[in-house]
């Protein structure tokens, strides 16, 4: 089974890649690490990029990367095992020599990498998210592409019903998101990882001062019990900026490390059955549609 470890980056389609590119560092704090081709790659932390914006004539979700903990054959000799085709390129993306390139059952585009080149010391920012922490797009079959994904190494963490799950590759309750929808291919939201309350409210008045509004939130949610807040960037993407993620620190346990809000003791991966309080435990549901 390929290990892997972490969600490593997404790539954006964007008509406008510089207006883009000036939201990711003049709101969310980040810094742009290689211009190339009109492409450009921006980082909020140290690792080399978090998102590349590519020139396109409708934004969207371009590719999605992970990072594996073994080398690039051995991860290639286990996909040509499980019947999965790969492609393997060199100096594909800046800061990855070598990666390996496969499509989930929806033709989504997924880079696996081991080897990236870190950043040094980024300037001051109040608002940088510390890290990507998960994408949700839409699929057909939710449950078919679920086990696709359990073939490369993921673990279900919940269910809300059987139409949305939660994937995890390492302790963080999910990674991917993967929602039921006769619309797939299209990329339903972003969530970037912040500190903890204080750093959402400071965030929140930062995009009020910047005139981005709320969509949705602030709320905490059902699965992965998370604080969130919704948005949309300039080209009408839907970035969650959240935090107090559930963790699974011990695998062997089963169960999520306890926290007060749980609705079980111990939190174990479970269907939740959809109902009002699931999506949001505060009260105010999502707007109409959000979920389509």
């Amino acid at each position: 089974m390929i290990d892997i470890v972490a969600i490593g980056h997404l790539a954006l389609a964007s008509p406008d890649v510089e207006r883009l590119a000036a939201y990711y560092e003049d709101v969310l704090g980040f810094e742009v690490t290689a211009r190339e081709g009109g492409a450009v790659h921006l980082t909020p932390g140290i690792v080399h990029h978090a998102v590349t914006l590519l020139p396109g004539d409708a934004p969207g979700l371009d590719h999605l990367a992970f990072r594996i903990a073994g080398t690039i054959e051995d991860a290639e000799a286990q996909l040509s095992a499980a019947g999965i085709t790969a492609e393997r390129r060199s100096d594909a993306e800046p800061g990855i020599p070598e990666l390996l390139e496969i499509e989930d059952p929806d033709g989504n585009r997924l880079q696996l990498y081991s080897d990236t080149e870190l950043c040094g010391e980024l300037g001051p920012s109040s608002v940088r998210p510390q890290k990507l922490g998960h994408v949700c797009y839409f699929v057909r079959d939710v449950q078919q592409t679920t086990e696709f994904y359990e073939r490369l190494g993921f673990q279900w963490s919940d269910w809300m019903g059987d139409f949305f799950v939660f994937l995890r590759c390492n302790a963080d309750h999910h990674s991917l998101n993967l929602l039921r929808s006769e619309n797939n291919r299209r990329l339903h939201h972003i969530g970037w990882e912040l500190r903890d309350w204080p750093h959402i409210q400071l965030a929140c008045d930062h995009l009020a001062r910047h005139d981005y509004p709320l969509v949705w939130g602030p709320g905490r949610h059902g699965p992965g019990h998370n604080l969130f807040t919704y948005h949309r960037d300039p080209d009408g993407n839907v970035l969650e900026l959240f935090a107090e993620l559930d963790l699974m620190l011990d695998e062997r346990l089963g169960y999520f490390d306890p926290r007060s809000w749980h609705h079980d003791f111990p939190q174990r991966p479970k269907v939740w059955t959809p109902g009002p309080r699931v999506p949001n435990m505060w009260g105010p549901l999502p707007p109409e549609g959000f979920l389509e």
